[in-house]
């Protein structure tokens, strides 16, 4: 076990007596306990292997190395008030940040990654990111070795793609709840790979179904040699089966009043069914006479196989039935017809209660075409090919019981956030909280050829010409659009809190001057010659956002100490200098310019409980050596214990 990872982490947390002093892990005492408690390796048996999956276990287990860069034009306009979250970046990365605050909180994810067919553009797309030297070192591999690992980089084999999609599922695990499932749409090109990918990561004792949605109208797809295939699959997998409940789905409203129904009183609308039914097995108790209102007797009558007729109900029933009014005898030119009454089953308003049953595996319901078609009333359908309909991503949401519609669903490979359309439709129609978390790759679409010029991408010259650069655009301004649509059709009866934005973040890599500051950087100079703070803001990580440097880092931290995008941040000033005080517990100290009077301030009002934090966290780069010793010393002295936390 490597130092500096998360999964180290996690082990010293939930096994911290096999590791030593020195923070080893003690492999050998942890053999033994397994044996003292009769706990026997796995001897047989079979499990998925690839090139590359000792890495991509290692690049589950890494810290990101990325910061989040809040884009303030939107996070402090649009989607100020907004409970949503729009992520542009790796999906890798992201997942990575999201481990510390939204570890066991996510209650469904979908995401549809890529097919890998040969033709969906799909390649390995991470760089290895550690020397030849260092990869042999990790894994203690040969030159050989390392030159097959690094042979899936810009392939689309299925090692490339199972080393690419094992580290995102690992980490997507940790975040769902312990009701949470997870939905993988994948086709046949994956589907065995997938599944036993699953079955690794969730365990064959979570696995739910294996959906088949018909996606194709028509004839299907004649695109294989043997078959016309008119489906792909949708994988569903539990965090935890044993806390899992799937709803059932509303079937046609011929639910009948029972004898002892606590709503009998509430008769609706009915429909008529025939007393009298062909003897299957005949039953001696059902085959009796029956008096009509004038008189007439009448025995059940036989079929036309001469097998001997009876009656639906017994005699007594039959009697409930005539006294209360639910049964018919209806008179047809002197011939009698017996009727029961089945009424329509209904709540206390009148409202009818529509039977559920278990959700059949064959989704049948829904097709591409309805996604395209949709996209079009957004005017969007050319810029996005082959969406999934926002309806069978409602479906799948609808399937996850939840207490109170209030939970939040996760697509990591956002598309054109059909996802997020989905979530947002639901809310509006049954007034529920659900929120969203989106994440896609700013993928181009364009290339620059060789005399500079922008030149659209093979299958984004329709995104382009519409003004788009990249596909994540397309994704905000599809959650845009829809949310508008769905103020326009719901104008009366929307819920006054109804959420129609996201808050955005970018996830980036800082600019190689920035790393090469942080390199050269000595805590020991007396005094700072850059300005470390300014090397993440939006301007010198080139994006767009307009965050400054302080934003950047204070987002990202927040997010590493496990609190949420929508926490509680205030601003506190000590002299000219502005700290950040998160939920009365941490204050955050980023920029520059802290000195003797800030720090007599601070400890004046954390002595005085002006202020109670329980931790001072303090950017290193922005304090020289004299105010740090001076800071430190000042919150050693204080009588309640706060604690200084110095990150480089």
């Amino acid at each position: 076990v490597r130092p500096n990872t998360a999964f180290l982490d996690e082990l010293k947390e939930k096994l911290p007596e096999f590791f030593t002093k020195e923070g080893s892990f003690d492999l050998d005492k942890f053999k033994n306990q397994l044996k003292d408690k009769n706990v026997k390796e796995l001897s047989e048996g079979y499990q998925l292997d690839f090139i590359g999956k000792d890495y991509a276990r290692r690049q589950a287990g890494e810290m990101p190395s990325t910061v989040i860069v809040p884009d303030e034009n939107q996070n402090q306009g649009e989607g100020e008030n907004s409970q949503n979250l729009f992520f542009t970046g790796d999906n890798l990365e992201v997942l990575r940040h999201l481990q510390n605050n939204y570890q066991n909180k996510i209650d469904v994810i979908y995401i549809d990654p890529p097919y890998n067919t040969g033709s969906d553009g799909f390649v390995y797309p991470d760089s290895f990111e550690y020397s030849d030297d260092k990869l042999k070192d990790m894994f203690g591999l040969d030159d050989d070795q390392v030159e097959r690992l690094k042979s899936i980089q810009g392939k689309s084999s299925h090692s490339a793609w199972l080393t690419f999609m094992y580290p995102r599922l690992v980490l997507a695990k940790k975040l769902l709840s312990n009701k949470g499932v997870i939905f993988i749409s994948i086709d046949d090109n994956e589907i065995t790979d997938v599944s036993m990918l699953c079955d690794e990561i969730f365990g064959e004792a979570n696995k739910i179904a294996d959906l088949i949605w018909t996606n194709k109208e028509g004839g299907g797809s004649s695109d294989s040699s043997f078959f016309r295939i008119k489906h792909e699959h949708i994988v569903c997998y539990a965090k935890d089966i044993n806390n899992v409940t799937i709803n059932g789905v509303e079937v046609d409203n011929k639910e009948r009043y029972k004898l002892s129904d606590r709503y009998e009183k509430e008769r609706g609308k009915y429909y008529l069914q025939k007393l009298g039914m062909g003897s299957l097995t005949y039953s001696k108790s059902l085959d009796y006479p029956l008096t009509t209102p004038d008189g007439t007797i009448l025995y059940p009558k036989d079929n036309n196989h001469g097998k001997r007729a009876i009656w639906r109900w017994s005699k007594e029933k039959v009697q409930w039935g005539i006294e209360n009014g639910f049964i018919e005898f209806k008179n047809n030119g002197g011939k009698y017809t017996v009727y029961t009454k089945q009424y329509f089953k209904v709540d206390n308003n009148g409202k009818h209660i529509f039977r559920t049953q278990r959700p059949m595996g064959i989704l049948d319901k829904f097709s591409s075409i309805q996604g395209t078609k949709y996209l079009s009333t957004l005017k969007m359908d050319k810029t996005f090919p082959y969406p999934k309909p926002k309806e069978l991503i409602m479906w799948l949401i609808n399937r996850v019981e939840t207490e109170n519609e209030s939970e939040t669903i996760m697509d990591f490979f956002a598309g054109s956030s059909t996802t997020a359309d989905a979530v947002m439709q639901l809310n509006s129609e049954d007034g529920g909280h659900r929120k969203f978390i989106m994440v896609q790759l700013p993928e181009k679409t364009y290339h620059i050829n060789k005399n500079g010029k922008e030149v659209p991408t093979k299958g984004g010259k329709a995104a382009y010409d519409a003004g788009f650069r990249s596909i994540d655009q397309i994704s905000r301004e599809r959650i845009r659009r829809a949310a508008k649509k769905i103020r326009e059709d719901n104008e009366l009866t929307l819920p006054e809190d109804f959420d129609g934005s996201f808050k955005h973040y970018r996830v980036v890599k800082p600019v190689k001057q920035t790393l090469e500051n942080i390199e050269d950087f000595d805590p020991n100079n007396t005094n700072l010659f850059t300005n470390m703070v300014d090397g993440f803001s939006s301007q010198s990580l080139e994006v767009a956002g307009d965050a400054a440097g302080e934003d950047t880092i204070l987002t990202t931290w927040l997010a590493k100490d496990g609190y949420s995008f929508d926490a509680n941040v205030e601003e506190i000033k000590f002299g000219n200098y502005t700290a950040h005080q998160v939920e009365n517990n941490r204050l955050y100290l980023i920029n520059e310019g802290w000195g003797a009077d800030q720090t007599r301030e601070l400890l004046n009002q954390l002595g005085t409980h002006q202020l109670n934090v329980q931790s001072v966290v303090i950017f290193g780069y922005s304090f020289n050596v004299a105010e740090l010793r001076e800071l430190e010393n000042g919150l050693k002295q204080l009588d309640s214990k706060v604690t200084l936390i110095k990150r480089y």
